[in-house]
C-alpha cells in the first residue's frame, strides 16, 4: 500500500504532567530541528490532545526523539465532534493524498508485523469525575512515533549510584536539556552540579559535560551517604561514576570544587547551555567564600589568613552572578535553563531577574507548597556582553522586588509552622 502524502498536520498526544512545561519543551525542540510551532486551533492548554503544523514527517519524528512531555504523534487524517462529522472530514481528505477511496484499505492485515498503525482517539474533556457520554472530539490518523517517557523510568533516581538530597527528578532533568535545545557535541555547564543529574540528561543527549560546586566532599563523592541505612559514600558514588552506569562517560569533561560567586574563568564564550538548579537555603545551604574582612561586625574575629571562610550567599546576588555569568560565557543563541524559588503570595512576573544580553523564553511554575513554588526559568543570549552590562540590572525597577526573595528560607518555614500550628488547633476542636 502507497503511503499517502502529508498535509503537515499531525496530532500530538501529550502526558498529562508538568502541564506548564509541555509547550515551552515542543516548541524549544521543533525550533532546534527547523520547524516552528503554529496551532491550528487552540488546543494546547491543558488538553492531551494538540493539532499542530509541522513542515515534515522528518521533523516530527525528530520532536519525538527528544520530547519527554508528548506521548505518540499521528498524521492527521481527519477530526470531528461526532462520527459523522469524522467520516465529512475524511471523506474532503484529498483524495490524490489518501491514493484511496473512504478507507477501503487494500492489502493484508498483519496485526504482528504492520505496516501502518492507524489510530481512532477519542477526548472525553479532562475531569474523570464528568465523563460525557460521547466524546467531545474524535481523531483519526497514521501513528508516526511514540515520545521517550520510557526515560523517566530507565534513568530514575532510585536507580541511579549517586544521589544527595537535592538530586533532580529525571523527568525534569530531560525537560530542562529540553528547554535548552542541548544537542549533539555541544558543552553544557552546571555551576551548582551537586551530584550531577543534570549533567546526565544532557550526556544522554550527546552533550559534553562539565560542571562546579563549592561543597569538596559532594564533588568528589566523600562522607556520608543520603541513602537510608547507608553510613558512608562507596567508591562508585560519583558524578563520573553516574555517566558510566549510563554508558555515557565519554561525555564527561569534569567537575571541579569552585565557588560560582567568585567565576575563575578568562573572558570568553565557552558553552552551549548552563542548566543549574541554585540552592534555595532549604535542603542545601547557599553558601560562598569570603574572608574575615568580609563578616559582620559583632562577631569575634580571628586573625587574619588567607584560608577562605563560608559566607552566606544572598538568592539576588546568586542569580545576578548567575545571569552576568551566563552573558559573559554562553556562545550567541545559547540557553540559560535554572530554577528560581518565589514565595507564591508576593511573586509578580516583575520580579524574575533579567539581563540586557538574555532574552526570556519561557517562564513555568512548579508548586511546591501552598505558599511556595520554583519557577523554570528559560533564557536565550541574544548579544554578545560589554562590560557596561554587568551592573545594568542595578537601574532596573525589578532589582528591588526581587531583593525581597532574599528571606525565602524564612517564609518557606514560616508557612510550614502556620501550617502545623492550624493543624493542631483543628484536631483540638
Amino acid at each position: 500500500m502507497a503511503l499517502p502524502c502529508s498535509l503537515n498536520r499531525y496530532l500530538l498526544l501529550m502526558a498529562q504532567e508538568h502541564l506548564e512545561f509541555r509547550l515551552p519543551e515542543i516548541k524549544s525542540l521543533l525550533s532546534l530541528f527547523g520547524g516552528q510551532f503554529t496551532n491550528n486551533q487552540e488546543t494546547y492548554g491543558k488538553s492531551p490532545f494538540w493539532i499542530l503544523t509541522i513542515p515534515s514527517e522528518e521533523i516530527a519524528r525528530k520532536l519525538m526523539k527528544r520530547t519527554v512531555c508528548a506521548k505518540s504523534i499521528f498524521e492527521l487524517w481527519g477530526h470531528g465532534k461526532s462520527p459523522e462529522e469524522l467520516y465529512s472530514s475524511l471523506r474532503n481528505y484529498p483524495v490524490e493524498k489518501m491514493a484511496l477511496e473512504f478507507l477501503p484499505f487494500e492489502g493484508k492485515v498483519n496485526l504482528k508485523k504492520p505496516q501502518h498503525i492507524f489510530s481512532v482517539l477519542e477526548d472525553y474533556g479532562l475531569d474523570p469525575n464528568c465523563i460525557p457520554e460521547n466524546p467531545h472530539n474524535i481523531y483519526f490518523g497514521r501513528w508516526i512515533a511514540d515520545g521517550q517517557r520510557e526515560l523517566i523510568e530507565s534513568y530514575s533516581v532510585k536507580k541511579r549510584h549517586y544521589i544527595g538530597n537535592t538530586s533532580m527528578d529525571a523527568g525534569l532533568s530531560f525537560i530542562m536539556a529540553n528547554h535548552g535545545k542541548v544537542k549533539k557535541n555541544d558543552i553544557v555547564f552546571d555551576p551548582f552540579v551537586g551530584t550531577g543529574g543534570l549533567l546526565i540528561a544532557s550526556a544522554h543527549f550527546g552533550a559534553y559535560v562539565y560542571g562546579t560546586d563549592i561543597d569538596y566532599n559532594t564533588v568528589h563523592g566523600l562522607g556520608k551517604a543520603s541513602r537510608k541505612n547507608q553510613k558512608w559514600r562507596g567508591p562508585d558514588e560519583n558524578i563520573r561514576a553516574n555517566l558510566r552506569q549510563y554508558g555515557l562517560e565519554k561525555y564527561y569533561l569534569d567537575v571541579l570544587v569552585s565557588d560560582a560567586s567568585k567565576p575563575s574563568w578568562k573572558k570568553g564564550t565557552y558553552f552551549d547551555a548552563i542548566i543549574t538548579d541554585p540552592p534555595y537555603g532549604i535542603r542545601e545551604s547557599t553558601r560562598r567564600t569570603g574572608s574575615q574582612k568580609e563578616i559582620q561586625k559583632g562577631i569575634e574575629k580571628c586573625p587574619e589568613s588567607h584560608v577562605p571562610v563560608s559566607l552566606n550567599y544572598h538568592l539576588s546576588d546568586m542569580f545576578f552572578d548567575l545571569l552576568n555569568f551566563a552573558a559573559e560565557t554562553l556562545t550567541l543563541g545559547g540557553r540559560l535553563v535554572y530554577w528560581l524559588p518565589v514565595y507564591t503570595p508576593e511573586y509578580t512576573e516583575e520580579m524574575v531577574p533579567w539581563h540586557p544580553c538574555l532574552k526570556l523564553i519561557s517562564n513555568c511554575e512548579q508548586k511546591l507548597s501552598s505558599h511556595t513554588a520554583r519557577r523554570l526559568i528559560t533564557m536565550e543570549k541574544v548579544k554578545n556582553f560589554e562590560n557596561q552590562d554587568q551592573y545594568s540590572h542595578l537601574l532596573s525597577d525589578q532589582f528591588l522586588p526581587y531583593q525581597g526573595h532574599n528571606s525565602f528560607r524564612e517564609k518557606y518555614f514560616s508557612g510550614i509552622t502556620k501550617r502545623i500550628a492550624k493543624e493542631e488547633k483543628s484536631s483540638q476542636e
